[in-house]
């Protein structure tokens, strides 16, 4: 599929959005495999089923996909059943039915259930499968839907039960529920049900969220979601099928026992060669840092790709024949007897999440974070392994999210936006001493230089009246040093209170585009711009946001 590189558009009047380009290599966060993913995929190709950048790599995926046998039929009904009892809109609904056609293909992504939704960077994934999608059905001429997968067997309770919105004065809050006892196992997010602290934590988003036209319908949707008595990871599919379910987009439980039976033979293959997954992945992982990229995820010999589900979720490992799970013991054949009479109790972890997805689903691929990337790159042997078609994985939308005053701020100064990071005013003082006129910085310039060569003379010529002189002159110098050094210091001061304005547009920016000095995408949920801009913020971000390799966006909506 060729991928369109899109124009940065230009400043429109007030109103209109803005989009201006950045070159992801600029950010100091993006590591080497990502950017070459990006731009010079030839040197990542070994670890990859195709350069999404390529047409031709789209038509061999979906040729893989769609000669893969798949048990479509039920998966389709896996997922009915679920959009049922969730009411998932009808256009989702007819997504969803679409599966059990031969020649439906997916995009599918996927995040862990954050609260009311999660980061911003998560509705930015869903918004990429989906055009993904449709440019695949336009493209390609197939039946192509977009699917979200819940991580809902995910145990990591600390990185969803907060959701971080903006107040009334753009300063970040934390909304959480509570932490559970460090004495209790961790257990699958899908086990965790709502209690009344999820009315509390919706209590504080509406006092948090500043007034907007969209609040009020933006409040009632989360609450039709996040109920005392619904499951976490249910309340997170509800709302996302709340925001994007009309746009077709197919939300899937992973936690769903209905559809264990479908990849019991992943989890008996991954017991009846145990350690095998991991020692591929291993070997993927040193041929990248080889080539000077780094390995996402470090196995250990003993270790299965898969954990066992009883009331928590605990990881398998083998010794002497035999496997363990915490401190039970069972024989190979059990444990295998298990995985494929009640494969419910299993749960695959980081390396096989994959494999069970593209059994499940007839992927074509997957959108990834640059973190994922990572990994994902490890398991092109275990893909083989497993004998399922490798997707080809496309990088997801990123972009911040800015006023016009905070842009006009950034294009007025030619700020870059990774100059906002840092939390001190490294940045502010460089841009203010650019304010300084400049025949006070040249003057100042031009006495400091001449205080230089005047002491150098000095210094050189003064042990000919008196030897012991020499060392005075130069400490005296080095005072006239740290005087100049100050008197600087005041003129960047006096700079400071005579555009105290420019002071007050740099912090702005900076809250909006790093609040907190993280990114704005991986720290501010959406529902905060929801609030904001209101239900027309998904169209736009979807106007504005290109499917365009190696670019962040800066957005103004």
């Amino acid at each position: 599929m060729q991928v369109n590189s899109a124009e940065p558009s230009t400043p429109a009047a007030d109103g209109a959005s803005v989009r201006i380009p950045v070159d992801v290599r600029r950010f100091p966060w993006i590591r080497k495999l990502a950017a070459d993913y990006a731009y010079d995929f030839r040197a990542v190709a070994p670890f990859f089923s195709g350069d999404p950048a390529d047409r031709s790599a789209w038509a061999d995926a979906i040729a893989r996909t769609q000669a893969h046998g798949r048990r479509r039929a039920e998966i389709a009904a896996v997922i009915a059943s679920q959009q049922e009892r969730r009411d998932a809109p009808g256009r989702a609904r007819e997504a969803g039915r679409s599966l059990a056609d031969a020649n439906t293909v997916a995009i599918v992504t996927g995040q862990q259930a954050g609260l009311f939704g999660g980061p911003l960077f998560t509705l930015f994934k869903a918004l990429t499968a989906i055009k993904l999608a449709e440019q695949v059905s336009r493209d390609h001429h197939v039946p192509a839907v977009a699917v979200f997968w819940i991580d809902a067997e995910d145990h990591d309770w600390e990185e969803i039960r907060s959701c971080t919105v903006f107040d009334d004065t753009m300063t970040p809050r934390s909304v959480s529920l509570p932490a559970r006892p460090a004495s209790e196992q961790p257990a699958p997010i899908a086990t965790i049900t709502l209690d009344q602290s999820i009315v509390d934590a919706l209590d504080e988003v509406e006092r948090l969220l500043a007034p907007s036209d969209f609040r009020e319908s933006l409040l009632a949707g989360l609450r039709r979601a996040y109920t005392p008595g619904r499951g976490m990871a249910d309340a997170f599919g509800r709302w996302m099928e709340e925001v994007l379910g009309h746009r077709g987009l197919i939300v899937y439980d992973s936690s769903d026992a209905a559809s264990k039976p479908l990849v019991s033979q992943v989890f008996a293959r991954e017991l009846s060669m145990p350690g095998q997954t991991v020692k591929l992945a291993a070997l993927a992982g040193s041929d990248l840092t080889a080539r000077g990229y780094h390995a996402q995820v470090h196995g250990h010999d003993a270790g299965l790709a898969l954990f066992h589900l009883d009331g928590g979720r605990r990881a398998i490992r083998q010794q002497d024949g035999r496997f363990l799970v915490g401190d039970q013991q069972y024989d190979a054949a059990t444990l295998v007897a298990q995985a494929t009479t009640a494969p419910a109790g299993f749960s695959p972890n980081v390396l096989l999440r994959p494999i069970v997805q593209d059994t499940l689903f007839p992927t074509i691929c997957y959108v990834a974070g640059p973190n994922e990337l990572a990994y994902l790159g490890q398991l092109r042997g275990v893909y083989e392994h497993f004998d399922v078609p490798m997707p080809l994985f496309y990088p997801r939308g990123t972009a911040t999210i800015l006023d016009s005053a905070a842009l006009r701020f950034l294009t007025k100064y030619t700020l870059p936006l990774e100059a906002l990071q840092a939390q001190d005013e490294a940045a502010l003082n460089e841009l203010l001493k650019t304010q300084i006129p400049p025949v006070v910085e040249e003057s100042f310039t031009e006495a400091a230089q001449a205080i230089d060569t005047q002491m150098a003379h000095l210094i050189q010529t003064i042990p000919t009246l008196d030897p012991t002189l020499e060392g005075a002159a130069r400490s005296t110098l080095e005072r006239m040093h740290r005087d100049l050094h100050n008197l600087h210091g005041k003129m960047i001061h006096a700079a400071k209170r005579r555009d105290e304005t420019l002071r007050r547009q740099f912090i702005h920016a900076r809250a909006l585009a790093f609040p907190g000095g993280h990114a704005q995408e991986r720290t501010v949920g959406f529902l905060s711009f929801l609030n904001q801009y209101g239900p027309a913020f998904v169209d736009r971000l979807d106007e504005e946001l290109p499917l365009d390799l190696g670019r962040h966006w800066i957005v103004t909506i």
